[in-house]
């Protein structure tokens, strides 16, 4: 029993020929009739020759051809595969042409010499399957037809996506992947080099312009940039030079070629001859396109390009198959002496032969073809697997076909996938039925390889990255670099030996296509305007953020435990401060706090021992000896300002300062009332004179001292201060502080001490001349003088300093105004005490200061 398959191959030379074969041996089906009349035979050379000029004959082609023939004889002479079935073969050639494609597809599903549609007449073996055509423009036609009918169609070089819609497509596969997969190709290709400036080309056909704009998308939702995309026109001069400056200007190193094999060449012929260098290619066909055709001025351009190409191998045996061919072993090879010719470089000598070179002029040059040349001394890469792809994509097609009529002919009774479990017959099947198994076809080749189909009828998107070299002897070598497989997780799916890439010569290492260098850690990424997203300038982060990797968009902000470094390429956690103990800042206030309450308890001492004195029992001794005991007060709550803030001392410092220093002052306040009515009292019907004795300083003393008390109440009540860390004042440090709480009671307390310090400095400066020797207004004014001056001063000071100098600048006025009250009211008198006894009497005290001489 025979099975037919059919096979649309592209152009393979002038002529375009049919021919089918069965048992693999190939018949002349369309050729020059040797019974047709001289005028017809000539009519017909003219033909050839006219096709001839048109289109050259593609090796690449005709290997594919013989890639089909060589899998239908591996499978016939294989008892594994349909062991009672012989699969035969026609051969129609579609020469690029939508028109004939759809032309064969009639003439192959009416099984007779003239079109007719929609019937059939198969008057030889059923046809199972069609195989072809290489070009999606041609394939479509076909797909569109035979979908009408279900018949199976496997293609082995259309990669248009739209053909995997199934609704348009129902009976359309294929061995080669969609071209969208090509495309996320190329984007994680660029995205592995770090290419973001990207430029594209594309042909003016659907390929071109459908596959150009897609790839745009997918590159910009990676993250890339299109510096240009730019349409090559079929036929305008000035537009092509147009297109060439803009690529020269453009300061992408990078350019997608995205065009269809039959526009390749030209377009970069265009290229070439501008001369364009410093660009890297990226060209899905460099490596496909038959090497007889590329020029070394091409070669040279193309050189270092990488290509994202159908993975492939060698199918075993078939080089040693190719080798075997030769004109006389294959006489029913029609298209052997044109590819003998083609790979040579000679001319047969025959009728045929003579007639071309008279029509073509040729003077002879051309080397006469002997038969005795060898096949094997061909360069390498004209059977390269690389620039024949396709070739192994048509021997899948083969087996696809096969394995699946395997699997029809294997199917058991009631268990069959049709309905009420039914099979079919081999020998008599619907289309249907044969695409259902081809849908569902899975098996592996020699080498290992899985060929199935998904839902649309697409096989594993896997793809072999290549770089096209030079060698030293000038001929194109392709290299597999790495490879790109879809079904691998994402950040898998891609893997490259950069090492054994070779860049063309104006590259030393990977080319860098960025719009603008990357933006290093401690910098942001800000667009330019007008520009795309991939040219920007590199600003620095902001105070207290940053920027730990390459060219990010935003900085980040540091905790708030952290601080951005010098370089603000990390956070790094602050300094805390505060005044402590160990600074000498806080030592030396330690030191001088601690040596004023030393000196006041001296004082204190002193003035017990002598308290049976005059100087000492002048101006109310009790009042004297609380104002110093207030003072050592006074100077030792500057303490609480120093030390690791915590919510007690913060609570207390400022109530129990301003509660001290307000009984300081109404001690001094009491002491000059008291001086006052001292000596008023001493005229002549003064009303003072009831107002002598010991309690009108007491109640005075008190009433100033409750109303801070109560200030300090109200204070700690209503608003009390806190513990707070203070991440404003400076960019580096943490400063733990004492926050006032409410503000306006800080306010409260200083305004009433200095409401206190002013009637006193008042009161002083008006009783400073009243007589007598130990008379304290004058000591008094000048120590209130200097009080106010302290606490005037200390107010602008406090709100400009930040972090322990704040505290410092409190404790300062706090010693400061302390050391002048001691200093200004009990030096003094310590003097007389101590240097001057002679001083201290009464009569001195009197005023008779000779008293003590006299006695």
């Amino acid at each position: 029993m025979e099975r037919v398959l059919w096979q649309g191959a592209a152009e393979m030379n002038g002529l375009c020929h049919g021919t089918d074969g069965a048992n693999g041996q190939q018949q002349k089906l369309l050729n020059v009739d040797s019974g047709r009349g001289q005028s017809e035979q000539m009519a017909a050379a003219l033909n050839f020759v006219w096709w001839k000029a048109a289109h050259s004959f593609l090796i690449n082609t005709y290997q594919q051809v013989h890639a089909l023939i060589f899998g239908i004889d591996e499978i016939n002479q294989n008892p594994k595969i349909l062991p009672n079935t012989t699969l035969g073969f026609h051969i129609y050639e579609s020469c690029y042409s939508e028109v004939r494609a759809v032309e064969g597809t009639l003439w192959m599903l009416s099984g007779m010499n003239e079109m007719i549609p929609n019937y059939r007449c198969q008057s030889k073996s059923q046809l199972s399957a069609m195989i072809g055509d290489e070009a999606s423009a041609s394939s479509a036609p076909i797909a569109r037809i035979l979908g009408i009918y279900m018949f199976p169609q496997i293609s082995y070089g259309a990669v248009i996506p739209f053909l995997s819609d199934k609704k348009e497509f129902p009976s359309f596969s294929r061995t080669v992947s969609n071209f969208n997969f090509y495309i996320i190709g190329i984007t994680h290709v660029a995205m592995h080099f770090g290419w973001t400036w990207v430029g594209i080309i594309s042909s003016d056909d659907d390929i071109g312009q459908m596959g150009s704009k897609e790839l745009k998308r997918v590159m910009t939702m990676a993250g890339a940039c299109i510096s240009f995309l730019e349409t090559f026109p079929k036929n305008n001069p000035n537009k092509v030079v147009e297109i060439i400056e803009i690529m020269k200007r453009s300061s992408a190193k990078v350019v997608v070629v995205y065009v269809s094999k039959g526009t390749l060449v030209p377009i970069m012929q265009q290229i070439a001859a501008h001369n364009i260098t410093e660009k890297v290619w990226i060209i899905e066909h460099a490596c496909t396109v038959s090497g007889e055709i590329v020029s070394r001025d091409m070669m040279e351009t193309m050189n270092g390009s990488i290509g994202i190409a159908l993975h492939t191998r060698r199918i075993s045996g078939f080089l040693e198959y190719l080798y075997g061919l030769h004109p006389n072993a294959h006489p029913d090879d029609i298209f052997i002496e044109s590819f003998w010719e083609k790979a040579f470089g000679c001319t047969w000598i025959n009728n045929r032969s003579l007639l071309l070179m008279e029509i073509l002029g040729q003077n002879g040059s051309q080397s006469i073809c002997s038969g005795a040349e060898k096949l094997e001394k061909l360069p390498a890469t004209l059977f390269d697997i690389y620039s024949s792809i396709l070739s192994s994509r048509a021997y899948d097609a083969a087996y696809t076909v096969a394995n699946a009529l395997h699997d029809m002919s294997s199917c058991q009774l009631q268990r069959g996938p049709f309905r009420n479990a039914t099979c079919t017959d081999i020998s008599a099947f619907q289309p249907w039925q044969l695409l259902y198994y081809i849908r569902n076809v899975h098996f592996k080749t020699e080498e290992g390889n899985d060929i199935f189909f998904d839902a649309n009828g697409d096989p594993p998107a896997v793809y072999d990255i290549i770089n096209q070299q030079i060698a030293t002897d000038g001929t194109k070598k392709c290299v597999n670099v790495g490879y790109f497989d879809y079904r691998y997780p994402l950040g898998k799916q891609v893997d490259i030996n950069d090492k054994a890439i070779k860049w063309n010569g104006a590259f030393n290492e990977v080319p860098h296509s960025l719009c603008s260098e990357s933006c290093l850690p401690g910098y942001r990424k800000s667009t330019q305007k007008g520009q795309p997203v991939c040219c920007f300038d590199c600003v620095p982060c902001s105070e207290g953020e940053m920027s730990n990797q390459t060219d990010l968009v935003l900085c980040f902000k540091c905790p708030k435990s952290h601080w951005s470094s010098g370089n603000k390429d990390k956070c790094i956690p602050r300094l805390t401060e505060f005044l402590s103990y160990e600074d000498p800042l806080g030592i030396t206030f330690t030191t001088i706090s601690t040596a004023c309450s030393l000196l006041t308890v001296s004082i204190l001492c002193v003035f017990i021992k002598h308290r049976n004195t005059p100087i000492v029992k002048a101006n109310n001794r009790e009042l004297s000896y609380l104002l110093l005991v207030s003072l050592t007060l006074c100077s030792l709550c500057s303490l609480l300002f120093i030390g690791h803030p915590i919510t007690a001392t913060c609570m207390l410092r400022q109530v129990v300062f301003s509660i001290v220093f307000s009984f300081s002052i109404a001690c001094v306040l009491a002491k000059t009332i008291t001086v006052v009515i001292a000596f008023s009292a001493t005229k002549p019907e003064s009303k003072l004179k009831k107002w002598v004795g010991p309690s009108i300083p007491v109640y005075v003393h008190i009433f100033c001292s409750v109303i801070q008390v109560m200030i300090g109440i109200v204070w700690l009540i209503t608003s009390p201060p806190y513990v707070e860390h203070n991440v404003k004042s400076t960019k580096d440090k943490i400063i733990v502080e004492c926050n006032e709480g409410s503000i306006i009671m800080f306010y409260c307390m200083l305004g009433y001490l200095g409401l206190l310090a002013s009637i006193s400095f008042i009161a002083a400066f008006l009783s400073r001349k009243l007589p007598d020797s130990f008379n304290e207004a004058k000591y008094i004014t000048f120590s209130m003088l200097a009080f106010t001056s302290v606490w005037v001063s200390f107010i602008p000071a406090y709100f400009s300093a930040k972090g322990s100098y704040l505290v410092a600048t409190e404790i300062f006025a706090i010693l400061s105004s302390s050391a002048a009250l001691i200093c200004s009211i009990f030096i003094p008198k310590c003097y007389i005490i101590i240097l001057r006894p002679d001083m201290n009497t009464k009569g001195y005290l009197m005023g008779n200061k000779n008293v003590h001489t006299l006695q």
